[in-house]
């Protein structure tokens, strides 16, 4: 436990050793957290709890800070299992607590659980009196499941935020002030990148109506990673930043190879963009030797891409037809994107690149560059030119 306030207090589990999440899909180098939080006032409110590998911990820690009995409360802002897990060994000890979320809050801890608990639905605008403050809740549907919703605590003006403004990041500290920054917005916006992109119209509205309550924010706490306590609007504006069309100016280079020539050409095109506009950050990437994750924070930070493979058997290799799939669920815009690619006798690899370019949303510049068998010192030449060519249509 740890107190945020004299009301307030942490409960949730730091997982160090998490390295996958949401199966296999999302890579968590730096661990993550599940946060809980105990309110106290004269009414005790449980807000959320922790991942179900943690439930029985879970529930015998928090056994020794509070008589279960005298949790009046249990919010659960999503029911997603990383935030509910505990849920089913709590309520066999504390069965009659009511259980307050959402109408598709009640429909996914159902179909979860399968447990016909005393849920208490809610909407944006209601509260729930704690005695000398009061929980708002605010609904906020997609982001990012459909049941999703936040809180805001009175008096002591803390958004309990759920998925959104969180980080998989472990860190002893707790406080975004305490934690190293770079590796905080590394994470902060890799989250964002990877699970929060297709819903970035929806971010800015539903940010647009909380502000439009007028309700002063001390504290985020979201449901991963640290609390933002200092400045924490910060991370509000962020993702505002974040919603809308982002880019740096910067441009990735993704390709995959079998025999090193198109290992090549993507080299000797990242020379050429290097050559053409000095100014911009240039980064390569072997999409079969880099973690897809990374790669999709790399992407979204870009304005433009090249993306590069080889034909085989009339298609393309499996590392780039993954990253297709991963991108094409994310609805990225206003990126640019060019194909590249050797090929050995059938040669359709760029144009089926071009094709899954255009189906993720990018804005394809050029037929692309494809080179019968391997490239020579000419044909790496001609490569270098067309990275130059493709970096000015970036601009």
């Amino acid at each position: 436990m740890v107190h945020i306030t004299d009301s307030v207090a942490w409960v949730g589990k730091i997982d160090w050793e998490l390295r996958k999440f949401h199966g296999d899909e999302y890579s968590t180098h730096r661990g993550t957290s599940y946060n809980a939080y105990l309110v106290r006032d004269r009414k005790t409110v449980l807000i959320d709890t922790v991942w179900k590998p943690f439930a029985e911990e879970f529930v015998e820690g928090l056994s020794r800070i509070i008589d279960l009995t005298k949790i009046d409360a249990i919010v659960a802002n999503h029911a997603e299992i990383d935030h509910s897990g505990a849920l089913p060994t709590l309520m066999e000890r504390i069965p009659n607590t009511a259980i307050y979320c959402t109408a598709n809050g009640v429909k996914s801890l159902k179909g979860h659980y399968h447990k016909d608990w005393d849920f208490r639905v809610v909407k944006t605008g209601d509260r729930l009196k704690t005695g000398d403050r009061e929980l708002i809740f605010i609904e906020a549907p997609m982001l990012h499941w459909p049941d999703s919703m936040m809180c805001y605590l009175t008096d002591e003006k803390i958004l309990f935020s759920n998925d959104a403004f969180g980080q998989h990041y472990a860190s002893e500290f707790l406080f975004n002030d305490l934690v190293d920054q770079n590796e905080l917005f590394t994470e902060a916006l890799k989250y964002y990148a990877n699970i929060l992109t297709p819903f970035s119209s929806l971010v800015v509205k539903k940010i647009e109506e909380i502000l439009s309550f007028n309700l002063p924010v001390s504290m985020i706490c979201p449901s991963h990673g640290v609390i933002w306590r200092t400045n924490p609007t910060q991370i509000v504006e962020k993702y505002l930043e974040w919603a809308k069309d982002y880019q740096e100016n910067q441009i990735t280079i993704l390709y995959d190879t079998m025999w090193e020539g198109t290992r090549k050409l993507a080299e000797a095109i990242t020379q050429g963009v290097r050559d053409s506009i000095p100014q911009t950050e240039v980064k390569l990437y072997n999409l079969s030797k880099t973690d897809k994750n990374d790669v999709v924070a790399e992407v979204f930070k870009s304005k433009g891409i090249l993306v590069g493979s080889p034909t085989i058997n009339h298609g393309i290799l499996t590392s780039l037809a993954a990253f297709f799939e991963e991108v094409k669920g994310l609805s990225m815009k206003e990126k640019k994107a060019a194909a590249f690619g050797c090929y050995g006798w059938s040669g359709e690899g760029v144009k089926i690149l071009n094709e899954q370019l255009r189906l993720s949303g990018f804005e394809v510049v050029s037929e692309g560059f494809k080179l019968l068998w391997e490239p020579d010192e000419s044909a790496l030449l001609l490569a270098r030119e067309f990275g130059k060519q493709v970096a000015k249509q970036f601009l």
